[in-house]
């Protein structure tokens, strides 16, 4: 049985895997990075360490809402870097049973799928559970050179 965070972002559920979870910020205060990709909300300055900040609802393709008072981070960890994933609302740890994890559906948006490490089942929809190197891979794509 493996756990996941539960974090909601635009009406839909999303699960972080539990172990790669730092931390959970309420109040915070990001820098804007200029020329950063979109989904770059900002740093944010940790406990002495330089943390980006990504925007879900941009990272995801959902509608963004500008200056939302309401977002909460999520301090995760990739390889050794910190990361702060700004989400609408943080739930509880989630215990999955095996039995209900799927790969991620054809149907699933081609975005998040190419995010995605599998979806769980519930009486009440599904669960998306994102990979975090994954998620975090948002850089541009490479520029051909002029032949």
């Amino acid at each position: 049985m493996s756990e996941v965070v539960a974090i909601r972002v635009a009406g839909q559920d999303f699960g972080l895997p539990v172990i790669q979870v730092r931390d959970v910020l309420r109040h915070w205060q990001l820098t804007p990075v200029p020329l950063a990709p979109r989904a770059v909300a900002g740093l944010l300055n940790l406990r002495g360490h330089i943390v980006t900040a990504i925007d879900l609802r941009l990272r995801l393709g959902l509608p963004s809402e500008g200056g939302r008072s309401e977002a909460t981070l999520v301090v995760v960890e990739n390889g050794s870097e910190l990361y702060a994933l700004v989400v609408d609302r943080v739930g509880d740890v989630l215990r999955m049973e095996e039995r209900r994890l799927e790969t991620a559906p054809v149907g699933l948006d081609p975005g998040w799928r190419a995010v995605a490490s599998a979806v769980y089942t519930t009486d009440t929809g599904f669960i998306v559970l994102l990979d975090i190197a994954r998620l975090l891979d948002i850089a541009p794509p490479a520029r051909r050179a002029a032949s």
